[in-house]
């Protein structure tokens, strides 16, 4: 059985191919041409003149919009959950957009980066002008959301800051936030296993490439930093520079300020405007989480309410990072009920 089967849904899903101009030519010769898929919700054909909310899902790092459809034991893939929350009512009909933004080092951040690609162009300019014009959207930002969990959480914090034209709503679950502790927590086991590899990262992604990927139990922790230093702080070549020396783990102040710029924390400050034009906002996380996201997600709602943004939902639950997908459909009927419109 096909993985989208619609015969399996009350609403229907929709797939596509969209070419993004924004990925065209991205330095790591990942392609352009992108994976999409829309749920529209039961009923979307019976009236045509009908315009709906739409909420984008972001997934986090090393996470492929195939995975949405993968099956754990006793429990339900997203996509079934979502509509089987539409047809009975617990979450208002709305139009669901399941976006891909894969690369060659296992993600994106969602960010314009000279070392992975324009990201944040291809989900604001790309993506979400397509979907507006195939479907019917609600245009205004008004009725537009995102969602999404880990480095899908950050995307969904940081995108309605820089574009809120766009998206009015966000729910985030463990986003990465919160940096010294969520990442910089990370830096001296991360220089211990660089000694394998003589304390070169070059060496080390060489190696992994090389071989049966997570076949060396360094592989997870040098991934991710090493992908999200692409993001963050490729040199003027696009090549990924750690935010730390590799052989002694000390802070390299002047890459780590590039870091702490994309700090979820910190640029609500630079964008505190945008964030009060907001109309929905949850936030949550593991209170055991092991990237202390539970702290960052604490740090980021103080730093809305020092700025005067206190209509937020705000959930510390008994969890850890993982295994909290539970979590989704409980914000999306949140942000769908919060985007209908007025």
């Amino acid at each position: 059985m096909d993985q989208h089967a619609t015969s399996d849904y009350s609403g229907a899903l929709h797939e596509h191919l969209v070419d993004s101009p924004a990925l065209q030519g991205n330095p790591l010769g990942d392609p352009s041409r992108r994976p999409l898929v829309v749920y529209t919700p039961p009923g979307y054909d019976d009236d045509p003149a009908r315009r709906y909310p739409s909420v984008y899902v972001i997934q986090g790092y090393t996470g492929q919009i195939s995975m949405w459809w993968n099956y754990t034991p006793f429990k339900e893939p997203y996509p079934l959950v979502v509509d089987r929350w539409v047809a009975t009512g617990d979450i208002a009909p709305c139009i669901v957009v399941y976006v891909d933004a894969w690369t060659r080092y296992g993600g994106s951040q969602y960010v314009d980066s000279i070392g992975t690609g324009n990201y944040h162009t291809y989900l604001c300019d790309d993506i979400v002008p397509f979907v507006d014009t195939h479907y019917r959207t609600l245009v205004n930002a008004a009725n537009r959301g995102i969602q999404g969990k880990s480095s899908g959480g950050f995307g969904a914090m940081i995108t309605p800051m820089l574009r809120p034209d766009l998206f009015g709503g966000l729910a985030t679950h463990a986003g990465d936030t919160l940096y010294e502790l969520c990442y910089g927590n990370e830096f001296g086991k991360a220089t211990r296993l660089l000694r394998n590899w003589d304390g070169s990262p070059k060496r080390w992604w060489d190696d992994f490439t090389s071989r049966p990927a997570f076949t060396n139990p360094a592989d997870m922790t040098l991934l991710g930093l090493y992908g999200v230093a692409a993001c963050f702080s490729p040199d003027d070549q696009g090549q990924p520079v750690l935010p730390f020396d590799t052989t002694s783990g000390r802070i390299l102040d002047d890459v780590w300020a590039r870091w702490l710029e994309w700090d979820p924390v910190r640029m609500v400050d630079r964008y505190a405007d945008a964030s009060r034009g907001l109309r929905v906002i949850w936030v949550d996380a593991g209170r055991s989480d092991e990237y202390f996201l539970d702290l960052g997600a604490q740090a980021f709602v103080d730093e809305l309410r020092k700025h005067g943004i206190d209509d937020v939902h705000f959930e510390l639950f008994e969890g850890t990072h993982g295994g909290i997908d539970y979590r989704y459909p409980r914000s999306l009927a949140f942000l769908a009920e919060h985007l209908q419109p007025s």
